[in-house]
């Protein structure tokens, strides 16, 4: 199964997401995005195919998004793209894409719904929250 994760290794959701994939026995394409930041089409795409609006995959948290003042809702959607372009950072994450959907994994265990019950045993997330049981079945 292709599978692709935009990835911040610094971000706790998204290394949990990432350990969920891998714990499913899948290997995915891992794209650091503040390093490889998607096309404004990927981007675009993803977002659509997660159901979600531009202003809904901003990340507000630990970003620039008051001081460039994102906050204003008279922006246009092609205004808070082409901030999310400029500064990567302001791309919420993770986003995954596999031939099952693509979701933006917050919190991390939504990935489990875009990905085969294939999983490997119990799953814990860093913060010890039980996520699979011993079988590999979901808790949450």
């Amino acid at each position: 199964m292709n599978v692709t994760i935009y990835h911040n290794p610094d971000c706790g959701t998204s290394r949990n997401a990432l350990a969920m994939i891998r714990n499913a026995g899948i290997e995915p394409e891992v794209v650091e995005y503040l390093k490889s930041p998607p096309t404004r089409l990927q981007l675009v795409k993803m977002i659509a195919a997660a159901g979600l609006t531009i202003r809904e995959a901003i990340r507000e948290k630990g970003t620039p998004y008051t001081e460039l003042g994102l906050d204003n809702a008279n922006l246009t959607d092609d205004q808070l793209l082409d901030a999310m372009l400029k500064d990567p950072i302001l791309i919420n994450r993770p986003f995954v894409v596999t031939p099952l959907g693509t979701r933006l994994a917050r919190p991390s265990e939504v990935v489990l719904d875009i990905l085969p019950d294939a999983h490997k045993g119990p799953f814990t997330k860093e913060d010890g929250e039980q996520v699979l049981d011993a079988e590999g079945k979901r808790l949450v």
